[in-house]
């Protein structure tokens, strides 16, 4: 008797998806958080902010109140542009690094990357160009991937985006009938690799935009918490016309998923219709929230507190790597923000070193995951943002005896090879002027 054969499938739905889920993938940095809550594991991957520095009695205190006077109202559906209240404060916020604007043209978002994704969303086709920074965020391309965008890599140097390459890069794809619909650049210490871009290099890449008529979309969630002199000026305070985006996860606290974007008028309205029909409206409460805080709370004061707080991490982790590092492994000096950039010998591949690395119980994120384009191998984001600074020392001592041992497997099979390289100390990934 014979029985008959019934296929399956895990998915019975697989062929009913559209095409553009075939360019989603899953964060690099999401898929280590597993591992990395693990009470043994030294996290040196993931970018939360330490927010146990925030007076949360006062906080809650607040919220209480908020919610006892104003319940009816921050409960409620809102609007699709945002809260006037919080729109306005925001104002104040830029204020520090020199923009000015007017409420009515920045839009609320849950989250910056929610923002990210509108402006991919009002401005690409399948088959537009976006140009990002060698190396750029791993959450902006998996959004610019997901709209079925082409992701093209500028070479970068020690101070961000090389204008020359930019240049010769929007004409090469312009003559290739390509349609370059904007650069996603983060100018103040960049995710993820440290680098903030100069003044005067923020001036030539946008000058060169604007000539190749490229949009600049310009990240900045980093910009306040400088570990290294005052906030520099954004991209956006000279430039009416740069795309802003700005969000409160860095400088108050990531649950309550505030951002904001400040466009131009036009580009304004559009962003608008799309977040109505993504959302509807923002989530009310948290932009009560934010707004209550920045009205009467010391919110300045708290960011001097986050600096001094992140500062000490940071020169931990740097004199641990200057410290601990073997030969031919160089790093970023980064003069604010949450990341160091670390670039292994020639022959090491981060992501297949990971597992000894977690075996060793310390975790990071393989470069590989911040390009498009495959480049990347042997390069490591390293977050001094929260562990505490023994543990980071923990951390980077675990990482480098696995790296040590890395390099003792290429000495016994001879695969070794040499490459110039700076060595201990703050220096500049080889990968970033490639």
């Amino acid at each position: 008797m014979s029985t008959q054969r019934h296929d399956t499938r895990l998915d019975r739905f697989v062929d009913s998806y559209a095409d553009r889920t075939n360019g989603m993938r899953a964060s690099a940095v999401r898929a280590l958080f597993a591992v990395a809550n693990r009470p043994e594991i030294v996290s040196l991957a993931g970018g939360m902010p330490n927010i146990k520095d925030l007076a949360l009695d006062v906080i809650a205190d607040n919220m209480a109140r908020l919610i006892r006077d104003h319940g009816a109202q921050i409960m409620q559906y809102g609007s699709g542009q945002g809260e006037l209240r919080i729109r306005e404060k925001i104002l104040d916020v830029m204020a520090l690094e020199g923009i000015t604007a007017h409420p009515d043209d920045i839009v609320i978002t849950a989250g910056s990357q929610q923002g990210l994704d509108l402006v991919t969303r009002v401005f690409c086709d399948p088959g537009d160009v976006i140009l990002a920074e060698s190396p750029s965020y791993v959450g902006a391309l998996g959004t610019f991937l997901s709209y079925q965008t082409e992701v093209v890599h500028v070479a970068s140097d020690d101070e961000g985006i090389d204008p020359a390459a930019l240049r010769d890069t929007i004409v090469r794809l312009k003559s290739e009938g390509k349609r370059v619909k904007f650069l996603y650049t983060i100018p103040n210490f960049s995710n993820p690799s440290g680098l903030t871009q100069s003044q005067a290099r923020r001036r030539e890449v946008v000058d060169v935009c604007n000539a190749g008529d490229v949009m600049v979309v310009e990240d900045n969630p980093y910009g306040l918490l400088t570990l290294e002199g005052e906030p520099q000026p954004a991209m956006r305070a000279t430039d009416p016309d740069v795309i802003y985006l700005g969000s409160f996860s860095k400088i108050f606290a990531p649950g309550f998923r505030v951002g904001w974007v400040l466009a131009p008028h036009g580009v304004r309205e559009k962003l608008v219709l799309a977040q109505e029909s993504a959302t509807l409206c923002p989530p009310v409460f948290s932009q009560f929230a934010i707004a209550d805080y920045l009205e009467h709370y010391d919110w300045r004061g708290q960011i001097v507190t986050y600096r001094h707080m992140y500062r000490g991490r940071r020169d931990a982790m740097l004199e641990e790597l200057s410290e601990r590092m073997p030969h031919g492994v160089s790093w970023t000096h980064p003069a604010g923000g949450f990341f160091v950039w670390l670039t292994l010998p020639d022959g090491l591949d981060a992501q297949a070193m990971l597992p000894r690395g977690v075996n060793a119980r310390v975790a990071y994120v393989p470069g590989a995951a911040f390009y498009a384009d495959g480049q990347g191998s042997n390069n490591i984001r390293l977050s001094f943002c929260f562990p505490p600074a023994d543990r980071i020392r923990e951390g980077v001592q675990r990482l480098a005896s696995v790296i040590e041992g890395e390099l003792e497997v290429q000495e016994i099979f001879g695969t070794r090879t040499t490459r110039p390289s700076r060595l201990h100390g703050p220096s500049v990934s080889p990968d970033l002027a490639s």
